[in-house]
């Protein structure tokens, strides 16, 4: 016994750094393809979707507590990736980790379950974790670029948005993605399959054009949400709403289709307003499908198993035979 306990206290630092450095990889992998589009405003770098954010309160769901270290290594990559050390970048850094922590926190306190199969879960992984917690670094990040001198008082708010909904995007488009994918599986039915490959093709083919289209075709793309969303409930409406989300930021970044001949103001807003609603339209929508098909599940097992119990009774009965009656009706005393 001795000898066991002993492995487990030495396997528990060893998990405890490959987790670290997991986690710490994934932020860092994921804040450069958040940099791969960004948009500059009053100078600052700021990504419409930061992956990061969502990578890290998975991370937090999944893991839990102790991958903060993670989250704070993956940061501090981040910002020497961005820019030199400055004493400014420790504020930075502390805000960026502490935003996740604090909506892993909250999430915990309402009894959040990593399944989103509730509306509840999907409602507070909205407005907790990515419109309450996001709070924290956005603010942090730009009170402390005001505070150095490298940001106009002015142009505070204008970057505080940006930075707000850019990390807001990212638990909302990322955290549930990863979140599912451990329990992704299979079709059971070969139709299904074909279904499934026949939407992955006009997604493919229609969020290209209704991102690169002049002619303002954005909205074509949620029919094709709530199809994945009836269908393969959130694994699918997720996947769907990540693919447009990336088309379409690819698009405004480039300054074409619907973002041509917009400012840079105009085609921020235009594309978070975008995410947003994709976003918002993919989780609801699917916790409300999800619950309600759990609920007809529960009371067709319920009604199942009562049938079950009643068909039980009536063989008891059966099997029991009629009680002796005498000539008048009254049961026959047979003792």
């Amino acid at each position: 016994m001795a000898g066991v306990v002993a492995r487990q206290d030495l396997r528990t630092p060893a998990v405890f750094v490959l987790e670290t450095l997991a986690v710490a990889a994934c932020y860092y992998a994921g804040g450069r393809l958040g940099l791969l589009r960004d948009f500059t405003v009053a100078g600052a770098v700021v990504s419409p979707v930061w992956p990061p954010t969502g990578v890290a309160v998975a991370g937090l769901l999944l893991l839990g507590p102790r991958c903060w270290a993670g989250i704070a290594l993956g940061a501090l990559l981040v910002l020497l990736h961005l820019t030199s050390p400055q004493p400014a970048s420790v504020g930075v850094l502390v805000g960026s980790t502490a935003a996740p922590v604090a909506g892993y926190l909250l999430l915990r306190r309402v009894g959040f379950r990593t399944d989103l199969s509730r509306l509840r879960d999907c409602l507070a992984l909205v407005f907790l974790a990515a419109f309450a917690a996001m709070l924290i670094s956005s603010s942090t990040g730009a009170a402390l670029l005001v505070a150095t001198g490298d940001l106009p008082g002015r142009d505070f708010w204008g970057v505080w948005l940006a930075w707000w909904v850019g990390d807001a995007m990212g638990v909302l488009l990322i955290t549930p993605v990863l979140l599912l994918l451990p329990r992704l599986r299979r079709p059971p039915r070969w139709s299904r399959w074909q279904e499934a490959v026949g939407l992955a093709v006009v997604a493919g083919c229609l969020v290209p054009l209704a991102t690169r289209s002049p002619a303002s075709l954005l909205f074509s793309v949620y029919p094709l949400l709530i199809w994945a969303a009836l269908r393969f409930e959130l694994p699918g409406s997720m996947l769907c709403a990540l693919f447009a989300s990336v088309m379409a930021t690819v698009a405004a970044t480039e300054g074409i289709g619907p973002f041509a001949h917009l400012t840079e103001v105009q085609v921020m807003a235009n594309l978070q307003a975008f995410n947003g609603a994709m976003a918002l339209t993919s989780l609801l929508l699917s916790a409300v499908i999800t619950e309600q098909r759990n609920t007809r599940r529960s009371v067709e097992r319920a009604c199942q198993e009562l049938v079950e119990v009643l068909e039980h009774l009536t063989a008891g009965e059966s099997a029991a035979g009629p009680a002796p009656r005498e000539e008048g009706g009254r049961p026959r005393d047979t003792s």
